[in-house]
């Protein structure tokens, strides 16, 4: 009977401490935007995966394997010789307008996240037009608890809702500007 009380209590007293003890939870950020397009148009610009040309971050992409599975893409970003995001394709579906890809090396320094994957999706919009779907899975940058500012969830979801913002809204004027 010592013993339960005994393991009881001290199961009660590291209860604190063991609920403490989680690490970073996934996240998940959906951006979508109505482009004034039909979607076979939206789709043969951001279908390719080995072309990143459309968003306004992405400087040079280089790849191999077109659009087949475990296809690569190496983006850098801002400059010639500015930072690198590594990709890969795991999903691709030229009838659904979509693909499915996965960061497999970047600094948390360019974007603060780890275990990275993503989705983009051209869906029928109205009156002719397009729906957009860009969706990202992932965890912050920093794995342990007590993260830096920079690289907690708030800093990382901001950081992948700003990419693709920034990428939508570049392909909307894009697009549009030659409807």
């Amino acid at each position: 009977m010592k013993t339960c009380a005994l393991a009881l209590g001290l199961a009660v007293a590291l209860s604190p401490m063991v609920a403490e003890a989680h690490g970073p939870t996934r996240q998940k950020v959906t951006v979508t935007q109505k482009i004034a397009a039909a979607p076979e148009k939206v789709w043969d610009r951001i279908g390719n995966f080995q072309d990143m040309s459309w968003h306004p971050v992405v400087y040079a992409t280089e790849g191999e394997n077109g659009n087949e599975l475990k296809a690569t893409r190496v983006l850098t970003l801002g400059e010639e010789d500015g930072p690198t995001i590594s990709e890969e394709l795991y999903k691709y579906s030229d009838e659904k307008r979509s693909y499915s890809y996965r960061i497999t090396d970047v600094k948390v320094e360019v974007l603060p996240v780890t275990n990275y994957s993503s989705h983009l999706t051209v869906k029928d919009g109205d009156e002719g037009g397009s729906l957009v779907e860009w969706r990202g899975a992932f965890y912050r940058g920093y794995p342990n608890n007590n993260p830096p500012e920079n690289l907690n969830d708030e800093a990382a979801v901001a950081a992948v809702t700003s990419v693709y913002e920034a990428g939508l809204a570049a392909l909307a004027d894009e697009l549009e500007a030659t409807q």
